[in-house]
């Protein structure tokens, strides 16, 4: 069941060309304090890691997505959630800062670049199939829709700055997706 799952959100993407987007209303998102415009098509698409507990259900992914905009704008000083968009294991996408808006995720990149962050840790172990169709769905939404270029370049926060985030093995996977640079 689990597989056919899979499959159809695959099909479904690829039919429809974007996955699920959770919307910051859906996720009831806390409003932003300020925002900048980010000029699109963009050339780089910057992959992350939560660096915190996993989620697995839209309700956990919620709950997550209200922890981590809170720690960016309560701890960080930010104007709102660094990342783009995040991603949870349950396969659904949630919008962070969304398309058009400068990020506050890779230094020197944030002006240039869609931040997507999978909710966990992916140090030791990967992000589960759901999770990685999303990503794989989601920047193919990005350059369908107009908002990545089609030669875009992937890569992982670790290549802008100096961390070890997406985590070992979710890095090591996302060195074999296409367009991946260094």
């Amino acid at each position: 069941m689990f597989l056919l799952a899979v499959l159809l959100s695959a099909l479904c993407s690829t039919i429809y060309g974007c996955p699920t987007i959770i919307t910051r209303s859906q996720w009831g998102a806390r409003p932003y304090n300020c925002r900048s415009s980010m000029s699109t098509p963009v050339p780089y698409i910057i992959v992350h890691h939560t660096e915190g507990a996993a989620c697995t259900t839209q309700s956990s992914c919620i709950s997550q997505m209200k922890s981590i905009q809170n720690l960016h704008m309560n701890t960080n000083g930010w104007c709102d959630i660094g990342y783009s968009f995040l991603v949870g294991e349950d396969g659904n996408v949630y919008e962070g800062r969304g398309w058009t808006a400068v990020g506050a995720h890779a230094p020197n990149y944030n002006s240039k670049s869609i931040g997507i962050s999978v909710i966990g840790s992916y140090t030791n172990r990967n992000p589960n199939t759901l999770a990685q169709n999303a990503v794989k769905s989601l920047i193919a939404c990005a350059v369908s829709k107009g908002y990545a270029r089609s030669n875009y370049v992937l890569k992982g926060h670790r290549n802008v700055t100096a961390t070890d985030c997406p985590g070992n093995t979710f890095y090591n996977l996302l060195k074999t997706w296409p367009q991946f640079q260094a």
